[in-house]
């Protein structure tokens, strides 16, 4: 049975629709109204808090933190200054993903890693030539996301770390009213200006409490996963489970994926002269080129409303976004598949992320994407188009 995150003792009373969803073994809400709209429009206009503690975290320490780290990393965190962090991943020694995540530097010899899958049997069983600690946090932290274009002034108010210092995938410790202690970071996953809050467990309900009291005057409301989904798929971020499968859980080849086809390239570095798992093999598909890639899709809006008026219905999307393998199909042959996907409210598009062979992956490729209605299925137009989708100026202003 899940359990309760630290901040479930407010977010159960303020869910009116007792959805519930498990997530890495916690409860986890979906949407705290009957929609998603009105959290939505938190993330894009006010302050959206998200309990995000499900998060695995470990905190790794030692003379040889770094270097243990760059080992298993695609990139060197020993450049990272302590006050930074960075978004990557990490792979087998096949040079497929295994998950991604944050890697944070708190101090010269304390580094901390989140993931979206355990990772503590793969971080001891690569642990033993270096002199480092390894502690799983997971349970002891409680973490939020305090996303939104109003965010920073909110958190003005509830904390005292210098707000205009703290940079793009920046952190800071800071006190929290109400919440003690914690940790502050630059970062989320709805591509728009947002925060993370570490606290320990103990001071989870003071924060809360303080950031939905002040965050009346900043439009500050709790928010569930449904809308969370939306805004992520808006930015073009993947997620574990549904846009790839980590190496660790795949049960054939086939399904496992390099960071250059989920677009994650640019978080690999080759150019340094000591190796990390997957080196060798990343460096001979870069040298070679990858058979996938990750595209955005602008699914055709007027096609799908000649395909619904043709069963005499009104269009029809979604109100949540979706998560499913859709086929894609290219010159009269399936050439990949739609993984994620959502009405877009700020664009006014109905949008998805798709894996592709490299030959449809070209910006404004026209493809064809499965589409059904009244249990017939059909063929919508869809095109290449890049991502992130909505990239705000004040993402990282």
């Amino acid at each position: 049975m899940p359990r309760e995150t630290p901040f479930h003792e407010r977010t159960r009373a303020l869910c009116e629709t007792y959805r519930w969803k498990d997530w890495s073994g916690y409860h986890a809400a979906c949407s705290y109204g009957l929609s998603p709209d009105r959290e939505y429009n938190a993330i894009r206009q006010g302050a959206a808090m998200i309990d995000v503690t499900p998060l695995f975290k470990y905190d790794i320490s030692g003379p040889d933190a770094g270097a243990f780290l760059a080992r298993l990393l695609v990139r060197d965190v020993r450049k990272l200054k302590p006050g930074r962090m960075s978004y990557l991943c990490w792979c087998d020694a096949d040079g497929k993903v295994i998950d991604d995540g944050t890697c944070a530097r708190l101090s010269e010899e304390t580094y901390r890693l989140t993931s979206a899958a355990p990772a503590m049997h793969w971080l001891h069983r690569h642990a033993r030539a270096f002199d480092v600690a390894i502690r799983d946090c997971s349970d002891s932290i409680a973490a939020l996301a305090l996303q939104g274009p109003t965010s920073r002034e909110l958190l003005r108010q509830v904390c005292d770390a210098d707000m205009d210092a703290l940079r793009f995938f920046g952190l800071t410790e800071t006190t929290f009213a109400g919440g003690g202690k914690g940790w502050l970071s630059r970062t989320g996953y709805t591509g728009d200006l947002g925060y993370e809050l570490w606290v320990d467990n103990d001071n989870a309900l003071g924060l809360y409490d303080a950031l939905l009291d002040t965050g009346k005057d900043y439009g500050a409301v709790p928010v569930g996963l449904d809308a969370l989904d939306i805004s992520r798929v808006e930015a073009g971020f993947i997620l574990r489970g549904i846009d790839y499968i980590g190496a660790n859980d795949a049960m054939i080849d086939a399904q496992k994926s390099s960071p250059f086809e989920l677009g994650l390239g640019w978080t690999v570095k080759l150019n340094r002269e000591e190796t990390f798992i997957g080196k060798d093999a990343l460096t001979r598909e870069k040298n070679s080129g990858s058979r996938w890639a990750l595209v955005g899709l602008d699914i055709d809006w007027l096609a799908l409303e000649a395909l619904y008026a043709h069963h005499d219905l009104p269009t029809q999307v979604p109100h949540c976004a979706w998560r499913s393998g859709i086929p894609i199909y290219h010159d009269g042959r399936q050439v990949g598949r739609a993984t994620s996907g959502s009405w877009s409210p700020m664009l006014k598009k109905n949008l998805a992320l798709a894996t592709v062979e490299q030959n449809a992956a070209a910006p404004g490729t026209e493809l064809l994407i499965e589409w059904t209605v009244e249990w017939s299925r059909e063929m919508v137009p869809a095109t290449v188009i890049k991502t992130p989708f909505f990239d705000p100026e004040r993402k990282r202003a």
